[in-house]
């Protein structure tokens, strides 16, 4: 087989705004396109925020949550085009501050092993009985997302729905379960197998 780990590239275009994203090898049967949100300027951050939060202002979210950490910049950003003020972010690293957070534990396609995120008890008055959208940048299995669902729901918010910029491939439906239903988002992308003359060829279904 020839080396699919030549450089290529997948064009996405999010509502307006098009993207060349590397497609980056998880192992030589498998690759996805990666997009780091956080390496895509001020402008792009501007252009889902509006976009975002056009789509997320029908469920009258009284506060936004984004996990840690490529999901804070939408969490910013979607406040801010809302018109809100305060957001809340779940963290992934356990700061001092959070010894006695609320934790729920989860896995992603783009990082090894299993993860945990954080909340910080001192913002679940920001959650409790509000209404509440989660944010982020990619759902691809739909644990990370799911993760950050339930961990809105153990601190007593009223989840109404979720927003990502991009979904990847199909697998996070089954994992969000009847959530899935409430997810918004900008554009999609596939999943990629090897294909013909060295070429990563997205993977039909996804």
């Amino acid at each position: 087989m020839k080396d699919q780990t030549a450089a290529q590239t997948w064009h996405v275009d999010v509502e307006g705004f098009g993207l060349d994203l590397p497609i980056v090898p998880i192992n030589p049967e498998f690759a996805i396109s990666l997009m780091m949100v956080i390496d895509l300027g001020v402008r792009f951050g501007a252009h889902v925020g509006e976009r975002l939060a056009a789509k997320i202002a029908p469920m009258k979210p009284d506060i936004i949550v984004g996990p840690a950490t490529l999901g804070i910049p939408v969490a910013i950003e979607v406040t801010r085009a809302l018109g809100l003020d305060h957001y809340v972010v779940l963290q992934k690293s356990p700061k001092l501050h959070l010894a006695d957070a609320l934790v729920q534990t989860l896995t992603s396609i783009t990082s090894k092993g299993e993860q945990r995120i954080l909340l910080d008890r001192a913002a679940i008055p920001l959650i409790a009985g509000k209404r509440v959208v989660v944010v982020d940048d990619v759902v691809a299995s739909g644990s990370s997302l799911k993760g950050a669902l339930d961990l809105v729901r153990q601190a007593g918010g009223n989840l109404v729905g979720a927003g990502v910029i991009l979904t990847e491939a199909q697998d996070w439906r089954e994992t969000l379960g009847p959530d899935a239903d409430s997810l918004v988002s900008l554009a999609h992308i596939p999943q990629f197998a090897p294909g013909a003359e060295g070429r990563w060829q997205p993977i039909p279904g996804t």
